[in-house]
């Protein structure tokens, strides 16, 4: 079942360790300074495969270490800035991009960025990251052995040729993708996640809704990091400068928002910085415009803050929305902001994962199959406080892609949609998405790590659904749903239950029907004098039957399907089935009979893996999702299809189970307790 996790209000989140011995950075480096040696990171070795995974290395690199390029090497110098930002040979912009931005943020910069260490005290050739991963930061060590090329850095590196925290960065970066060159393309929101734990969103502010301001003053107040920019048409406008002072193609950082009174009317502000630290906007509301003479003085003096040439400028927003295309927000989660933020979001995560035969059933446009992908059900409690109407930002990502694409794996085109839940539901099943239409969704299925949007709905109870485009496609995924009051949400379909009602009475013989008499005609020939019959005899005998029911297909019962039958009906553990004993299982096998044939709607003779679900639950059994993977692995076949006798092994040794459990169970905990002998004799007899 998918792992959840609620964070409301200021939170901690411990740093998990990642070295593959469990130690801590710490431990690896006061063990190397007590032996007097450089760590070596055998996790992350000094060797072609951390550089490449698709092709050989095109030159000759040499892994050397800061104290072997230059006399006096310093992690930082001064502060950690955006000059210590030049890009190597490696097509990573989008994380250099990022890391520029994180340096205008103090509190995340000194998380991601460790200051505990250097080259002076306790040296030891080893440094540490702390990076956000699907809901866990993780703390990740590395050496600090660089690939160079004749006593140069070829990957990311500091304008200044003594200060190495940049590319140690990237190091470990790419160690938590694998490679180098896993690191090659992507989008400046995916690393800021990775730096901050927060959701990304973009808005085009020619089509941005009409409380675009609210949205970004309320960001601001919770700590959110965000950046804007100005679309070009070719390479040829990159960074090309306008007459007002604007520059294309370029990322700016977002550091305020205010509303003033401006000749008896309100007008909204928004601050903006140019990483450049110059070359500002020029028109109104820029630092020396006349504007700012009408207004109050305090006013003036509290936000200009003295403002000088210094790459931060003030525009009327709706100047901002005319001359910028792109805004970029990324939201933070509580854990990574300080005690003083004004707002924060209410945060509900989710992991799980979608699996080819089970829960990968692909988008609406499969409607057999689209039900099947997990369900999350969420509650909107309260209203904001300035509207009637919820606010909640949905994300879904997509699990380890980059690290995987060494194995031939890239994104999936991935999406979700959220719908009106029905009252007292546990699953949703297939015929409510056929008639029901979606309150909100992702606005397309694309293959990027993350997709997520914005909605306001009406409080009330949602139904979510995360899915890959298409059906049978398989992926781990992290849903987190931020909302502007408390909201609670829960995985749908997670009870694990069974109703096996006692069956009836057998019928006396004088009160047998036709069918029972002929059933024990055929029993007495195969039972000879002791009158009960053999698994093996189970097993003829059931063949003979099926087979002529040519709407099955299989290819006869194995032994161990006919062994878990006797177990389950054997009621005198004699081994061999009695014939009042087989009248009762041949009860229950006609209905399950009826199950499959209903179930297999395209008569081929086998059952969709996907209609499992339903069968079993028409059979009184309810499973979550996690034990419907494992069954439809064990089951299924390629083409995701059950064949009648294994759809009989399953639904025969999930009854024994339910039936043993019970009989062991003093209580309603859904627990039992039981020895070695138990669970052994329990282990076989299934």
């Amino acid at each position: 079942m998918p792992l959840q996790s609620t964070l409301r209000g200021r939170g901690s989140v411990k740093a998990l360790e990642t070295q593959s011995d469990g130690k801590s950075f710490e431990q690896l480096r006061q063990e190397c300074l007590q032996k007097g040696v450089l760590f070596e990171d055998p996790d992350f070795p000094a060797a072609d495969s951390s550089l490449f995974f698709s092709q050989s290395v095109p030159v000759q690199f040499e892994w050397k270490r800061p104290t072997e390029l230059c006399s006096n090497p310093k992690f930082i110098v001064g502060s950690a800035d955006r000059t210590d930002i030049c890009q190597g040979q490696l097509g990573d912009c989008w994380l250099l991009a990022a890391i520029a931005s994180l340096t205008l943020k103090k509190d995340a910069l000194a998380r991601v960025v460790p200051h505990d260490q250097d080259f002076d005290h306790r040296y030891a050739g080893i440094f540490h990251f702390q990076f956000w991963q699907h809901n866990k930061w993780l703390d990740i060590v590395v050496d600090d052995r660089l690939p160079s090329v004749r006593d140069k850095l070829i990957m990311l590196h500091s304008a200044s040729n003594n200060e190495f925290w940049s590319a140690l960065l990237e190091k470990a970066y790419a160690k938590l993708h694998g490679s180098y060159e896993s690191l090659k393309g992507g989008s400046t929101m995916e690393a800021m996640e990775d730096f901050t734990g927060g959701v990304g969103e973009i808005f085009e502010t020619k089509k941005a809704p009409d409380n675009l301001f609210s949205i970004m003053k309320k960001a601001l107040d919770r700590g959110s990091m965000m950046g804007c920019s100005i679309d070009i048409s070719s390479s040829a406008e990159s960074e090309a400068k306008t007459t007002t002072g604007l520059v294309k193609g370029h990322a700016y950082s977002i550091t305020g928002m205010e509303q003033v009174n401006y000749r008896g009317k309100m007008v909204q502000l928004i601050r903006i910085r140019n990483p450049w630290g110059q070359v500002e906007w020029n028109g109104p509301w820029s630092d020396k415009s006349r504007e700012w003479g009408y207004i109050d003085r305090a006013e003036k003096d509290r936000i200009l803050q003295n403002s000088t040439d210094d790459g931060e400028f003030w525009m009327e927003f709706e100047d901002f929305k005319r001359n910028y295309d792109k805004v970029e927000i990324c939201n933070m989660t509580p854990d990574s902001l300080t005690d003083n933020t004004k707002r924060h979001w209410e945060v509900n995560m989710f992991e799980g994962s979608w699996i080819r035969g089970s829960t990968a059933g692909g988008c609406r446009n499969f409607i057999d199959t689209f039900w099947t992908n997990p369900q999350f059900k969420l509650q909107l409690e309260d209203a904001d406080d300035d509207d009637d109407m919820c606010s909640v930002v949905i994300a879904l990502m997509q699990k380890n892609r980059r690290k995987l694409r060494k194995e031939g794996l890239d994104l999936e085109t991935i999406g979700f949609a959220v719908y009106e839940a029905p009252p007292e539901q546990d699953q949703v099943w297939k015929d409510y998405f056929r008639y029901h239409a979606s309150k909100a969704r992702s606005q397309t299925y694309i293959n990027t790590r993350e997709v997520s949007g914005r909605f306001t709905l009406p409080p009330g109870k949602y139904l979510l659904l995360p899915t890959t485009f298409q059906p049978h496609h398989e992926a781990d995924f992290l849903v987190r749903i931020f909302s502007e009051k408390k909201a609670t949400a829960q995985e749908m379909g997670s009870n694990v239950d069974a109703d096996l009602p006692d069956p009836p009475m057998p019928s006396l013989p004088e009160e047998e029907s036709d069918e029972e008499k002929d059933l024990r005609r055929l029993f007495e020939q195969l039972a000879g004098q002791d009158q009960a019959i053999s698994v093996r005899e189970l097993q003829h005998m059931l063949n003979g039957v099926l087979s002529r029911r040519k709407e099955i297909k299989f290819e006869g019962l194995t032994l161990s399907t006919c062994h878990s039958i006797i177990n389950l009906m054997d009621v005198d553990n004699t081994g061999m089935l009695e014939f009042q004993e087989f009248k009762v299982f041949w009860e229950k096998m006609k209905k399950w009979i009826m199950l499959f044939l209903s179930f297999d709607t395209d008569r081929s003779g086998k059952m969709s893996s996907y209609e499992l679900r339903i069968a079993l639950k028409a059979a009184g059994i309810q499973l979550n999702n996690k034990l419907l993977q494992l069954i439809c692995l064990r089951f299924a076949d390629k083409n995701y299809d059950i064949d009648f006798d294994d759809y009989l092994t399953c639904i025969v040794r999930l009854e024994n189970m339910f039936r043993a459990f019970k009989a062991m169970s003093t209580s309603t905990s859904g627990r039992v307790r039981m020895n070695i002998v138990q669970f052994l004799l329990l282990s076989m007899n299934v």
